[in-house]
């Protein structure tokens, strides 16, 4: 069990309004509860929880006034998950945002009336979390972060920047079925890249380490990050040690890049939260989840870090150059 870490934030503010002071605003305060499987002090889940309180700004609501904003932040196994779930059902949300595939499952089981908006995941139909993207029909609706053949993508990527690369691993957390697809459609483009692909499961800190070290003693290898609160949270690390063993690495959120990772292709995870402000909006004003259609990415952002590139002796071609978003020098 890893650390649990129960926390209320309001909007960003550590602070509680009265409820005689709520009362005096003439207004209904309304609650979102959000399950968020981070560190309160990991930079990129700050940058999630203001995205999604800037824009229910801009939708009406202000903290305090007419919205409370009760967070629980955190990682750990799936034990940890269902009483994290079982602690935000207690503070009576009236609409619930679960951030990352692990939240979803043990919000879904812990109620199944709670309207809850999800960003996580590939195939939510598969999950069993809705009957159809279309149309959920039940309680959940919400983001999906990845697309089913984006582990030939990421193995595409990877290849161009590093060709002599011909043993590829890919670092997927095992209880997630998207890592798990995003695996087979990795290792399904293994031969049309002329590579081997293997998996590589990791849970925490210490089966992260023992990953990196094994790949590091042999020449030729590569590695693919998939997005999951698993490896995000402890991204620093990986990318220090895929750095020591020179090991080109493909991630498939920027928040590694900006901690100096390689090479980045995925969705814009912020503009995620952005979106689940206006399903949480929506639902605050009457609709219901099971009207709400399932969204899929449409925009993949390529990051290159060029002193990274430098530093394990790679030559960026200029045609990758030229597709990426940002390049980082």
């Amino acid at each position: 069990m890893k650390r649990r870490e129960f926390i209320t934030l309001l909007g960003g503010v550590a602070a509680t309004w009265p409820l005689a002071a709520r009362g005096q605003q003439g207004e209904r305060v309304r609650r979102i509860g959000v399950l968020m499987l981070y560190p309160e002090n990991d930079p990129e889940a700050q940058v999630r929880s203001v995205a999604f309180k800037q824009a229910l700004e801009h939708l009406g609501w202000t903290v305090g006034r007419n919205i409370q904003i009760d967070y629980i932040w955190g990682e750990g196994d799936n034990e940890w998950a269902r009483a994290a779930a079982a602690e935000l059902l207690r503070r009576a949300p009236d609409v619930i945002l679960a951030n990352g595939s692990s939240a979803v499952r043990p919000m879904q089981q812990a109620t199944r009336t709670v309207p809850i908006v999800f960003i996580g995941g590939a195939d939510p139909v598969g999950d069993g979390f809705v009957k159809s993207l279309a149309h959920p029909g039940g309680n959940l609706t919400g983001f999906t972060v990845l697309e089913e053949s984006i582990g030939a993508k990421l193995l595409e990527l990877l290849k161009e920047i590093a060709p002599t690369a011909v043993r590829i691993a890919v670092m997927i957390n095992p209880d997630s079925p998207s890592h798990l697809r995003l695996f087979n459609s990795a290792a399904d483009a293994a031969k049309r890249f002329d590579v081997e692909v293997i998996k590589t499961p990791v849970r925490d800190v210490a089966d992260i380490e023992a990953a990196l070290t094994q790949l590091g003693r042999n020449p030729a290898q590569g590695l693919i990050v998939p997005p999951d609160p698993s490896t995000n949270t402890h991204r620093k690390l990986i990318v220090e040690l895929a750095a020591r063993y020179r090991i080109p690495t493909i991630y498939a959120l920027r928040a590694a890049i900006i901690e100096g990772g390689l090479i980045s292709y995925g969705v814009d995870i912020p503009d995620l939260f952005r979106q689940a402000a206006v399903y949480a909006d929506r639902i605050l004003r009457g609709e219901k989840p099971a009207d709400l259609p399932v969204q899929q990415p449409t925009k993949f952002e390529l990051l290159i870090n060029l002193k990274t590139a430098k530093a394990l002796g790679i030559e960026v071609p200029a045609t990758l150059l030229a597709l990426a978003d940002e390049v980082i020098e």
